[in-house]
């Protein structure tokens, strides 16, 4: 584990994982960030920890820790194809499922993390976006 001084927030980069995966079950994740971080504003509709749904504050919580993750997608690079979020070098974001109760895969809603602290919640698989406030 590493911890770095990213401007105001602190980043906490984990090893690869015990099986030698890189991303879920806690491998290498450059986007789990101390929680009490300012978040940084992208313009995006907001939405409050709070109110997102109980599955979103769960996966938010193994993002901030490092894992370990229930999927093994969960953690690897988010690479923004559909431009919705601020522009970023590729590897500033993490993606990350929201498990949906009653569904039989992985669903649609995610989180995606970005290694400045920023936050951002999909309930439709990436058409939409709002920016998490902690």
């Amino acid at each position: 584990m590493a911890i770095t001084l990213l401007g105001s927030f602190l980043v906490v980069r984990f090893g690869t994982a015990v099986d030698g995966r890189v991303g879920g079950g806690g491998g290498d994740n450059p986007a789990a960030v101390a929680s009490t971080a300012q978040t940084p504003r992208s313009g995006l509709p907001t939405v409050a920890v709070a109110e997102l749904p109980a599955q979103a504050r769960d996966t938010l919580a193994l993002a901030d820790r490092g894992g370990p993750f229930p999927y093994r997608q969960d953690g690897t690079v988010f690479g923004n194809l559909e431009r919705l979020l601020p522009a970023r070098e590729r590897g500033y974001y993490r993606e990350y499922t929201v498990p949906t109760p009653g569904s039989s895969d992985r669903g649609a809603r995610r989180l995606v993390v970005g290694a400045g602290g920023d936050v951002y919640y999909t309930a439709d698989h990436y058409r939409s976006f709002r920016q998490v406030l902690r």
